[in-house]
């Protein structure tokens, strides 16, 4: 499952899952937490296109639910604003669901499931699937808390290589405890 994500860059992930468990905590982070890239255009949404096209991932193309062939990125970043809904349904393992919704060429946005993504397996999917896809775009990808758009907590990060830490996973959890 993860071993060939890792497989492909030849290590294991850089985050440790008792380090990092809050981040994957659906009750603090949300269940679905916010994954972006910015600072792109289509060209970069291509790159996704053909990343998922190319790869070994399952992946369903759909606009308003009804699915088909994924087109060019140019095609679906043109469409009117009140055209349907398109969803690209990636799934880079076995059991782990990532949705891509291109609505904006300046923006490559998605997210998964935290419940998909437990222990230490689930840190060393997310750590391949972002490292990866930041690779492949040669840009940072990162991951916030669902809703929290401005307060990265951990990405991958182009000058490192690697996924990093972005802020103090404890932090989080006291933030969410005096929530409460």
């Amino acid at each position: 499952m993860l071993d060939e994500l890792d497989r492909q860059h030849g290590r294991m992930s850089d985050l440790v899952w008792d380090d990092v468990r809050n981040f994957f905590d659906p009750d603090l982070m949300g269940a679905l937490p916010d994954v972006s890239v910015q600072g792109v255009a289509v060209e970069d949404w291509q790159t996704v296109f053909d990343l998922v096209r190319s790869s070994d991932w399952g992946w369903e193309y759909s606009e308003g639910g009804v699915s088909g062939p994924l087109p060019p990125a140019v095609e679906v970043l043109t469409r009117p604003a009140d055209a349907d809904t398109v969803d690209l349904r990636v799934r880079p393992v076995p059991g782990v669901l990532v949705i891509f919704r291109p609505m904006s060429a300046e923006e490559i946005d998605f997210d998964f499931d935290l419940r998909e993504l437990q222990g230490q397996q689930g840190v060393d999917i997310l750590c391949g699937f972002l490292t990866t896809l930041g690779r492949q775009l040669g840009k940072a990808v990162t991951m916030t808390a669902e809703g929290d758009y401005e307060n990265p907590v951990l990405g991958f990060d182009p000058g490192a290589d690697r996924v990093v830490l972005m802020a103090d996973p404890e932090l989080v959890q006291l933030s969410a405890v005096a929530d409460r």
